[in-house]
């Protein structure tokens, strides 16, 4: 037993040998470098997500971006003011040949200057005759000569005039975001000047999932004035009724769905649903006028009726199978619901 334990005794100090020199060239060993964390992109599912997204990233280009001076251009109201030469203040606007016209100085090409340049050249023009280190302030008090084309499926439509270097996340939320119909693309027209003057091509295109969700710069393309800013509509299909997520879906470029598909998408039928009594309500794009198709739902499934194809715009409403009443007024009702309800991307 004596010899036994002299054995085990020699046997665990050389494990124990061997253990304290495993942990020492592990100790030994540098750390590892720690992966930096994953960057979380912001889950963008519904339309009003993008909005939110859209108002997220221009709120955080208004305190980064570069407070460059735009050029004064044709139609610009400008406000001059000589310090200390009041009788000399103006308040001008720029002629279409781009000029303005100033007491003691007379005509003065103002277009393709910026306000600081301009301010300059007015000093110049007036220490050489006139006056000693004149001191002159140009404020651009109405600005029309920079104005970007914003349409398609955005909230406000319309001219908006850029007082400095913009891009498309500053541009859309001018416009007042995404309509709800709005499509997955930005499609940037760029003014034959621009096109002329520089290696930019014609025509360019952005992704609007990728433009939001990344961190990227390189994604949010510079609008120039006399760009040509367009958000394509898609085409949108509503479930609404006895479905487990009643709302709009965003049909993409060339895409059609069925019915079935729509009410997968809707996350299928509630136990109420009446089955045989669903109704497509489509309205002529030309004259406005309503129609009503009847869809038996439980035959679809059954495989003994056809899946029909849905339209953009077209509302598939499943009644609940306890109002019997409702069944005459579906057009109502769906119609009256649809206004209310998110619209979903995919």
């Amino acid at each position: 037993m004596r010899h036994n334990t002299v054995l085990f005794r020699g046997a665990s100090r050389a494990a124990l040998a061997g253990l304290l020199g495993t942990i020492g060239a592990l100790s030994a060993q540098p750390p590892r470098a720690q992966q930096p964390p994953k960057e979380e992109k912001p889950v963008l599912e519904t339309t009003r997500d993008y909005n939110r997204r859209l108002a997220q990233l221009e709120q955080s280009l208004r305190g980064t971006a570069e407070a460059a001076e735009g050029q004064i251009g044709p139609e610009d109201l400008l406000e001059i003011t000589i310090l200390g030469a009041e009788e000399l203040n103006r308040t001008v606007r720029v002629n279409n040949a781009g000029e303005i016209s100033l007491p003691l100085i007379g005509p003065l090409v103002a277009a393709g200057r910026t306000a600081r340049e301009l301010e300059q050249e007015i000093g110049r023009r007036l220490a050489e005759r006139y006056m000693r280190d004149p001191q002159v302030s140009v404020f651009v008090k109405e600005l029309n000569s920079r104005g970007v084309a914003v349409f398609g499926a955005v909230a406000r439509p319309g001219v908006y005039q850029l007082r400095r270097r913009s891009s498309v996340v500053e541009v859309l939320s001018l416009a007042g975001g995404l309509a709800e119909d709005a499509g997955d693309r930005v499609v940037i027209t760029r003014s034959p000047e621009r096109v002329l003057a520089s290696e930019l091509a014609p025509v360019a295109e952005i992704h609007l999932k990728d433009l939001l969700q990344s961190s990227s710069p390189e994604l949010d393309l510079p609008v120039w004035p006399g760009d040509v800013v367009r958000v394509p509509r898609a085409g949108v299909v509503y479930v609404v009724g006895e479905v487990h997520k009643p709302g709009g879906f965003l049909l993409r470029s060339n895409e059609s769905i069925s019915v079935l598909q729509s009410l997968a998408l809707a996350e299928g039928l509630t136990r109420t649903a009446a089955r045989s009594r669903a109704r497509i309500i489509r309205t002529d794009a030309r004259t406005g006028a309503r129609q009503e198709i009847p869809v038996d739902l439980g035959r679809i499934l059954d495989g003994k009726a056809p899946d029909l194809l849905l339209q953009p715009r077209d509302i598939v409403f499943v009644p609940n199978s306890a109002a019997r009443g409702a069944f005459y007024r579906s057009a109502e009702a769906a119609i009256g619901i649809v206004s209310g309800l998110i619209v979903f991307r995919r």
